[in-house]
């Protein structure tokens, strides 16, 4: 017998979509899981784009008021899929509520925010996740493995970047619905926080902990129109950023992103050097994961791709999926977090990145941006 975990979805954006399609879909192919999701309630303040939402998506009824969403007796836990801003107030209202709470990235605009959170949920005592999606890539996964065995020996560079080309246009306006994670207001920053949180994220669960970082960014258009005003404003985000740092298991590290970088939509490339072996994955072919180990024969030693297929229990993830050979896709990452979340109601852990996993991703961004105002070495 299942036990329903019903679901008050808060936005309806892009990652609105692709946390209910992880809902939809974790029954299907995570049958054992003792929890099931239901689609009780989508809120918004527009009525008729949540209601347009819901009816698309399965949602059983609507909320324009996310405080009277998340009052309702009918809902467990809480998605928070909204402007970075918005995170804070709700979260704590949500703990408060007794209600479980999935939030999406980054935790909040900085680590002051994501303290009062982490203090609301672990006072509450209330299950919570953040949704970095990209450490339950199976190919990611299988690189946590293999560094977590030991293989690579000590650790002794880890670099990473995210490029996009997106902004590239000096007529793009700020704010509103659609762009405000060009405003620093309800972002906070701009690729530091959406793009490099991704990659201090999984470098933090692969590769430990930050402990200093310099930095320096660049907002390359300086003033846009601002939706909501129609009026020129600066320009606060940062438009591409580039860091490096040590961690604390002495490697260093190399992190870059950026808007601005024609031709790319979305590359998100990582690479570990160790003593005796190198990983390195990209995201545009992200079923696969490059492996080079100095231990083969000298003869044949060379980079070689892992096709992460295997549905046979040697790849992670994959043999609720299809085939040998068949890959998955990105919305699949989102399925599996859901599902990692519900087996952690069963056992009573946590489901990494818990708040305060988060809070520490926070705290290497607003060390970044610290770094990049003053031109010096920030302690993490």
């Amino acid at each position: 017998m299942t036990k329903p975990l019903r679901i008050g979805m808060i936005g309806y954006g892009f990652m609105g979509r692709t946390h209910t399609n992880g809902y939809k879909r974790v029954g299907d192919f995570f049958p054992e899981l003792e929890y099931r999701p239901v689609l009780q309630a989508a809120c918004a303040r527009s009525e008729d784009k949540i209601q347009a939402f819901a009816d698309q998506w399965g949602y059983a009824s609507i909320e324009t008021d996310w405080r009277k969403l998340i009052a309702r007796d009918d809902i467990d836990a809480v998605d928070i899929c909204v402007p970075n801003n918005l995170h804070k107030e709700m979260a704590i209202a949500a703990a408060e509520a007794g209600k479980m709470i999935l939030c999406e990235k980054p935790l909040a605009l900085n680590s002051a925010e994501g303290e009062e959170m982490c203090a609301a949920v672990e006072k509450a005592g209330v299950p919570n996740t953040v949704w970095y999606n990209y450490r339950r890539v199976p190919a990611v996964t299988l690189a946590k493995h293999i560094v977590d065995s030991g293989k690579l020996g000590r650790i002794f560079h880890y670099r990473a970047n995210f490029l996009q080309d997106w902004t590239i246009n000096a007529e793009l306006p700020q704010g509103g619905a659609g762009l405000w994670r060009l405003d620093a207001a309800a972002a906070g920053s701009g690729v530091t926080g959406d793009l490099l949180a991704h990659c201090i994220d999984t470098a933090l669960w692969l590769n430990g902990s930050i402990s200093n970082v310099t930095a320096m960014t660049e907002t390359f258009i300086k003033e846009r129109v601002h939706t909501e005003t129609g009026q020129k404003q600066k320009v606060s985000i940062d438009d591409a950023c580039a860091f490096m740092c040590h961690f604390a298991n002495g490697s260093l590290g190399l992190f870059e992103s950026t808007r601005y970088a024609r031709g790319h939509k979305a590359l998100y490339t990582l690479e570990i050097n160790g003593e005796f072996a190198s990983l390195r994955w990209d995201l545009h072919d992200l079923h696969r994961l490059e492996v080079f180990d100095y231990k083969d024969e000298p003869a044949l030693r060379g980079w070689k791709s892992v096709h992460v297929t295997d549905n046979g229990g040697e790849h992670p993830y994959m043999d609720k999926w299809w085939v040998p050979g068949l890959q998955i896709g990105y919305e699949h990452t989102f399925v599996h977090q859901v599902a990692d979340f519900l087996k952690s109601l069963e056992d009573g852990t946590p489901c990494s990145p818990t708040f305060r996993d988060a809070l520490e991703t926070q705290k290497v961004c607003d060390a970044v941006l610290a770094s990049a105002q003053d031109h010096s070495w920030k302690n993490v």
